[in-house]
């Protein structure tokens, strides 16, 4: 009998993000090979989901200006890696974000 696979879901709060890195293609040069521990992580994601907004001081709800789907740019050290069903994510405030890629 099969069993279903559980996922789970993770929403982020107030002026959250969560962001899935986009690995670059490995590249070659000449006969080097770089171990994956000496790589720099990427500085690029693609948003998976987007908290609510954050509340101004006088109550009012500011929406975020990233969607889910974007294509953004961070900071080398922004955000806090979760690992949900065996993939690595980022969580950040929208204002670690640097900018929005356009296709």
């Amino acid at each position: 009998m099969a069993q279903a696979k559980h996922t789970t879901t993770l929403h982020p709060l107030h002026d959250r993000v969560l962001i899935k890195r986009i690995e670059d293609e490995p590249a070659r040069r000449g006969a080097i090979i770089i171990p994956d521990s000496a790589k720099e992580k990427p500085q690029e994601g693609k948003v998976i989901a987007v908290g609510k907004g954050r509340v101004s001081e006088d109550g009012k709800k500011i929406p975020l200006d990233v969607k889910a789907g974007d294509r953004v740019l961070f900071g080398k050290y922004s955000g806090n890696e979760v690992t949900l069903d065996g993939e690595e994510y980022l969580i950040m405030k929208e204002d670690d974000v640097l900018g929005i890629l356009s296709s």
